[in-house]
């Protein structure tokens, strides 16, 4: 491997866990249980969202979008860590390094213009809400929910691409627990100011412009809420408005402690610490988030669960039925 070419490099070595003796033993089942709580919690939100009518509402169509990202963005991550949990090696392949970055970058592109589109759909239903069916009919939403998922799409591209350039010189050794822009940039042994150029640029457009955007929408919100008069007319108007700036608090709090990190970095287990929240934790929170603080999504669910009780309850009638005259 001493030849200086990025072909000698056919497969990388995760360190983020090399601090934690037996790290296989202990983290194996959390890691397991909070993706099995992420995947089931937002299968359960995009399945309600499909089954009640009363949830065919622009703020819940983008909702359903959003358990789609958490999902993909956690099945990017997670899996390949319990399976190397598993086998007991901290590895991946080039390939599978480049399409994981891929993944990554785009879903995470994606829901921060998510976030930014449902905060527009809240600033519409509150400062607009004559003009709302107008302002976000069904395409409209069609457009938007698929001009964010371009929008990841095309960012990742460009970043994979300039990626995939980098040569590694033999240097396979990741202090990481996936594969992202900063920790590949840093074992590289060619030249990365374009890439770091265009990842700064690029983190402009995709992180901080739909974070600005989010908080003029809700500069906007709040103004209109304070010149309703009654007390009751504010709590309903920033009740629909609670779940959803919690989402965003803590996905771009998460997102800034883990791309703004200082000059001379976390040590490996801050790093670890911090990478682990930004991935797991975030799609995790989000259903329960908008099933515990939303009294409609509670209602639906609680439907749901009423219409399968009953469908059981008969089919034991039936079958009871069907005994009694056997």
């Amino acid at each position: 491997m001493g030849v200086q070419n990025q072909t000698e490099v056919v497969e990388f070595v995760f360190l983020g866990f090399s601090g934690i003796p037996n790290s296989h033993l202990y983290l194996f089942l959390p890691f397991l249980a909070i993706y099995s709580v992420t995947v089931l919690g937002n299968l359960m939100i995009f399945t309600l969202i499909q089954l009640d009518s009363s949830l065919h509402t622009p703020m819940y169509y983008f909702l359903s979008h959003l358990s789609c990202l958490d999902i993909c963005i956690s099945s990017v991550t997670v899996p390949k860590i319990l399976v190397n949990f598993l086998y007991q090696r901290q590895t991946i392949t080039y390939n599978q390094c480049m399409a994981q970055m891929f993944f990554l970058i785009s879903i995470s592109g994606t829901e921060g213009a998510l976030l930014a589109v449902m905060a527009y759909d809240r600033y519409a239903a509150i400062c607009k809400p004559l003009h709302y069916s107008r302002l976000m009919n069904p395409k409209v939403c069609a457009i938007l929910a698929f001009a964010t998922w371009v929008w990841g799409l095309l960012n990742a591209a460009l970043h994979t691409a300039l990626s995939s350039r980098l040569r590694f010189c033999g240097i396979n050794q990741i202090h990481h627990i996936f594969c992202d822009i900063p920790p590949l940039m840093k074992i590289s042994c060619n030249d990365v100011h374009i890439n770091q150029l265009v990842t700064h640029i690029a983190s402009l457009f995709v992180g901080v412009a739909p974070f600005l955007f989010t908080i003029l929408s809700y500069v906007f919100i709040l103004c209109s809420i304070l010149k309703i008069h009654s007390t009751t007319g504010k709590q309903k108007a920033f009740s629909t408005c609670a779940s959803h700036l919690t989402v965003v608090i803590v996905y771009f709090g998460n997102a800034l402690i883990n791309y703004n990190r200082p000059s001379s970095g976390y040590s490996l287990e801050i790093d670890t610490l911090v990478s682990t929240m930004y991935s797991m934790i975030p799609p995790m929170l989000n259903p329960l988030i908008y099933s515990l603080r939303n009294k409609e999504v509670k209602g639906a669910l609680t439907k749901v669960l009423e219409k399968s009780l009953q469908v059981e309850e008969r089919s034991l009638d039936l079958s009871s039925v069907g005994k009694g005259e056997f």
